[in-house]
């Protein structure tokens, strides 16, 4: 999809800003022993700081090396662009999740004796939910967005045939 530096970074940003979002709410519904209108109150104060978080780590270390891990398992002139995309998200979540657990740990934890406990528990609440959510909702929403967004580039490009197989790829 992101052909260019700029791309991979509004690419970033719009998977970024859902994901963050309910992550956010996710964790505090949780926290806070089920889903209310006190959960959006909440987030207010942590989705930024998440989100800084988030975005920096998916553009300066988490994009590139997620690609190189999901290009050890598949290789990219041999598979179809679905497999390459699942190979690539699945890399990614097994990076950020660990990662944006840690930072959520330490905003609603702190950092104190039951640290590794609770960033341990955060890693395998967080997990399931962040491989379905980026499969089946978050990342087909934004390459959705970003197809939108980055059509006319497109449409200056070869008028070519595109499989509806690969329409997101």
């Amino acid at each position: 999809m992101p052909t260019s530096k700029f791309q991979r970074v509004v690419f970033a940003f719009l998977t970024v800003t859902i994901t963050v979002h309910l992550f956010v709410f996710y964790n505090l519904a949780i926290s806070m022993g089920g889903m209310s209108n006190e959960v959006f109150k909440a987030s207010r104060g942590i989705v930024g700081i998440e989100f800084v978080f988030a975005f920096l780590l998916e553009v300066f270390i988490v994009g590139s090396l997620a690609e190189k891990l999901a290009f050890k398992v598949v290789n990219p002139a041999e598979e179809k662009p679905y497999i390459i995309t699942t190979a690539i998200i699945c890399a990614t979540v097994g990076l950020m999740c660990p990662m944006m657990s840690f930072i959520a740990t330490i905003l609603y934890n702190g950092i104190n004796i039951e640290f590794l406990a609770n960033w341990m528990q955060k890693i395998v609440i967080n997990f399931p939910f962040a491989l379905l959510s980026q499969l089946f909702f978050i990342q087909p929403f934004v390459r959705f967005l970003f197809g939108t967004i980055f059509k006319k580039q497109g449409e200056n490009k070869e008028n070519q045939y595109v499989p509806e197989s690969m329409e997101f790829e």
